[in-house]
């Protein structure tokens, strides 16, 4: 009776390793990181998202169908988040770098208080510019896994997840710049 027991055990947890939100996301094979942009995962192939609404700065439902056309950057983060507040500044620097009509940054905080919380919070930073959305009642977990944060995910023009990182990265790194405009390059020619 043991050894079934123990058997059954172990097969739960083989296939509890195994459960993953998307395609491309199981646990690739060791390899040598050499610039924070090399964690970002790129998908086999396109994942359909769901259009859920997150909201602007006046508290107005936005969803990634607004932006159609466009390939998207979606950053999850949060004010008490250390990671997260290292990578903004970089982020905004990152969005004027790709200075694209056809790329779209959207940093989404899921702090509680929503911009109660994070205008403030932004100022004090010097960021008084930064535009951000909220998220506080983390509906975007319908769609994006949110236990880690930051998170970034990368969505091509039809509004597919194509790929994603749920670490900080370096958005600095010309790496990053490259990988970028390869999406879009790619996204033209389809």
């Amino acid at each position: 009776m043991k050894n079934i027991v123990f058997g059954l055990f172990a097969v739960v947890l083989m296939f509890a390793g195994q459960a993953q939100a998307y395609p491309g996301m199981q646990k690739q094979g060791e390899k040598e990181i050499q610039s924070s942009v090399d964690q970002i995962s790129v998908l086999p192939k396109p994942f359909p998202i769901e259009a859920v609404p997150f909201k602007d700065s006046q508290g107005k439902p936005v969803d990634f169908s607004q932006y159609k056309g466009k390939v998207i950057m979606v950053n999850m983060w949060a004010t008490w988040c250390p990671p997260c507040v290292r990578e903004l500044p970089a982020i905004s620097r990152f969005s004027d770098k790709i200075g694209s009509e056809e790329f779209e940054v959207l940093p989404v905080s899921i702090d509680l208080d929503g911009n109660k919380q994070v205008e403030p919070f932004l100022k004090s930073l010097g960021m008084e510019n930064f535009t951000t959305y909220y998220d506080k009642e983390q509906s975007l977990s319908d769609v994006f896994p949110l236990d880690t944060i930051p998170a970034t995910f990368i969505l091509n023009r039809d509004g597919e997840l194509i790929a994603f990182v749920r670490t900080f990265v370096d958005w600095d790194d010309d790496k990053a710049v490259t990988l970028i405009k390869g999406f879009l390059e790619q996204t033209q020619s389809q």
